[in-house]
């Protein structure tokens, strides 16, 4: 029980910042979907770009993220300086794959015909994606800055500066998608207008709060230097990447999903929206439980003890599954009245609240892998947990999707039955992955290179 306590008090702002984070998709859609004209279509260009957003930036955002647990264990060692460099080495790796994050987003709208959309869904979709792509470096650097934070086990922070910028976002999107105060109406265009300028508010002030609090200059004073150059920047990249990639098979299996929904029809495009929207509100939350577990197995390490490290484990998924079981109940029983909340437009109404029951059902899955993923690196354990990720992902979810929904001729909630089934498969490998490596890692291997200058 003390174990579980502690997590929650590290793990609430966690969530509560991750929760915010999430609200901002969520305003867009909600207020998205109000507009009086051509909510469908916007739903839809909504859901395209952010899917092709999310399923490539969240190789970086993950990357960046995995600095936390190496904070913690640096902080157990007494070793302050560390974690200071660790924050300058993670803001130049940020930067680093926010560019090429621009890049490759470029690219693929560029080649966005390939997807087999509308023309009017391209028409909306790409200015779109063109803004929320250029915020990628702003939300980056507030990343590196929390996962900094996060690390020292100050989590109310970020969170703090989260819940603003949600305010800041909502407040945009209502006068930039309806043309107030003598704003033009921007629509869909305005929303994306909102979230680069929020994310940009993020960055800055998270920034300028860590360098000039008088109580982070132990933490950010130069004492030793890695011998060997970028060892830290190469040291991210090296656990984050796989780590990254594990995110990207799962977001990108979602992301095909939006595609193929496309394939059945605008409104299935916009009900998958709507129903997806609201399974990845309580899976950030369950991503901020995974974070503070991270975060303690870290610490664990820092001390060398094992014990410690299984007791995090447990605390940590016993959480996800209360947490995530209490979701899936309000998800089916309230699924009408919480689809109702995005959207009037009856025809979408009708396949999302089908949807919805599939999320209920997926949500204690996605709690258990989301969590066991984020225990895993905290042991920076991820080379077989990418492979389990390719395996539940596109090995068994995709083409289940598929063969169900589009060969089989079931329709949305078909493909949301191969994506159920990717989550039961990835859950159940990666906590099994995480007990066995927590009982069997040589703790004295986690050791620093580093010299005194």
């Amino acid at each position: 029980f003390p174990k579980i306590k502690q997590t929650v008090q590290l793990a609430l702002p966690i969530v509560v910042g991750e929760l915010g984070v999430m609200l901002m998709g969520l305003a867009d859609t909600i207020q998205v979907g109000q507009m009086s004209t051509g909510a469908a279509e916007s739903l839809g260009a909504s859901g395209m770009a952010g899917s092709i957003f999310f399923t490539i930036a969240v190789v970086g955002i993950i990357c960046i993220q995995i600095v936390s647990p190496m904070i913690s264990k640096a902080v157990a060692e007494g070793d302050k300086t560390e974690c200071g460099n660790l924050l300058r080495a993670n803001l130049r790796v940020a930067t680093l794959l926010g560019v090429i994050t621009i890049f490759i987003t470029g690219i693929v709208g560029m080649n966005y015909d390939l997807f087999g959309q509308t023309q009017a869904n391209k028409a909306l979709t790409l200015p779109f994606l063109s803004l929320i792509s250029i915020s990628v470096l702003p939300i980056f650097w507030f990343i590196a800055f929390k996962s900094f934070m996060d690390g020292l086990q100050r989590t109310t922070v970020g969170m703090t500066i989260t819940i603003i910028a949600l305010l800041l976002n909502i407040l945009g999107n209502h006068i930039l998608i309806n043309g107030l105060w003598g704003f033009p109406a921007l629509g869909l265009f305005g929303s994306g207008i909102s979230t680069l300028l929020s994310r940009i508010f993020m960055a800055a002030t998270l920034g300028i709060y860590v360098f000039t609090r008088k109580e982070f200059k132990p933490y950010l004073q130069r004492g030793h230097v890695h011998v060997e150059k970028n060892v830290l920047e190469k040291n991210i990249l090296r656990i984050g990447i796989p780590s990254g990639m594990q995110g990207f098979f799962e977001i990108a299996t979602f992301g095909m999903a939006v595609v193929m929904m496309g394939w059945i029809s605008v409104t299935a495009q916009a009900a998958h929206m709507v129903a997806i929207n609201m399974a990845s509100i309580t899976y950030m939350m369950a991503t901020g439980i995974a974070v503070a577990g991270s975060i303690n197995v870290g610490t664990a390490i820092g001390e060398r003890n094992r014990h410690e490290i299984v007791r995090s484990g447990h605390a940590a998924l016993l959480l996800s599954i209360l947490f995530m079981g209490i979701c899936a109940l309000v998800f089916f029983f309230g699924r009408e009245y919480l689809v109702r909340g995005y959207t009037q437009e009856i025809p979408v109404i009708a396949i999302a609240v089908t949807l919805v029951v599939w999320g209920a059902i997926f949500q204690l899955f996605d709690g258990i892998q989301a969590v066991s993923l984020g225990l895993l690196r905290g042991l920076q354990d991820v080379k077989i947990p990418t492979f389990i990720s390719v395996f539940s992902y596109w090995g068994m979810g995709i083409p289940i999707s598929y063969y169900v929904g589009i060969h089989l001729g079931i329709g949305a909630p078909g493909i949301w039955m191969g994506l159920t089934a990717s989550l039961v498969c990835s859950s159940i490998l990666l906590s099994w992955r995480f007990y066995k490596r927590a009982k069997s890692i040589d703790l004295e291997a986690f050791t620093d290179r580093k010299s005194v200058v």
